[in-house]
C-alpha cells in the first residue's frame, strides 16, 4: 500500500501531470516544456527530477540538450493501481480489460479526439499569444 500511496504523490501535483500529458506526443526538452506550459524552466527541471526518480520519465542527452521521455510502461503500471483504487463508478476499470470490443474502441476514440480539439485550442491560443 506504501508504494501506491508514493505514486500517488508523484502525479497529484497538477504541473507533473501536464508534462505527462505532453510528453504523450514524444520527447520533449526543458525549455520546450516550459514555454507550452507557462512555468519556469527551473520548476519544470524540479518537477522532471521527480518524475525520473519514479520511474515515469527517461532522459536522453543530444548534444547540447537532454530530451525527455515518457516511459509508457510504468505509466501504464500507475493507471492499473489507480483503477484498483476508483470508487468513482466509471466503466473505464471494465472497458480496460475489454478494450478488444467495438464499443470499447469507439469510446476510445471519442476521448482521442476530444483531447486532439483541446490540443488544438491550446495551439491556437499560444500563436495569438505570439502575435
Amino acid at each position: 500500500m506504501k508504494l501506491e500511496a508514493e505514486s500517488f504523490k508523484v502525479i497529484s501535483v497538477e504541473s507533473r501531470v501536464k508534462i505527462i500529458e505532453l510528453l504523450k506526443a514524444g520527447p520533449l526538452s526543458v525549455n520546450t516544456i516550459a514555454e507550452a506550459l507557462g512555468i519556469s524552466q527551473s520548476a519544470v527541471s524540479q518537477h522532471l527530477r521527480v518524475l525520473k526518480q519514479a520511474g515515469l520519465v527517461a532522459d536522453e542527452r543530444k548534444g547540447y540538450h537532454i530530451y525527455y521521455s515518457l516511459n509508457k510502461d510504468k505509466l501504464n503500471k500507475y493507471q492499473q493501481e489507480l483503477i484498483k483504487v476508483c470508487t468513482c463508478g466509471c466503466e473505464f476499470g471494465r472497458k480496460r480489460h475489454i478494450s478488444e470490443t467495438r464499443e470499447a474502441l469507439l469510446e476510445y476514440k471519442k476521448r482521442l479526439e476530444k483531447e486532439i480539439k483541446e490540443v488544438e485550442k491550446r495551439i491556437k491560443e499560444i500563436e495569438k499569444e505570439k502575435e
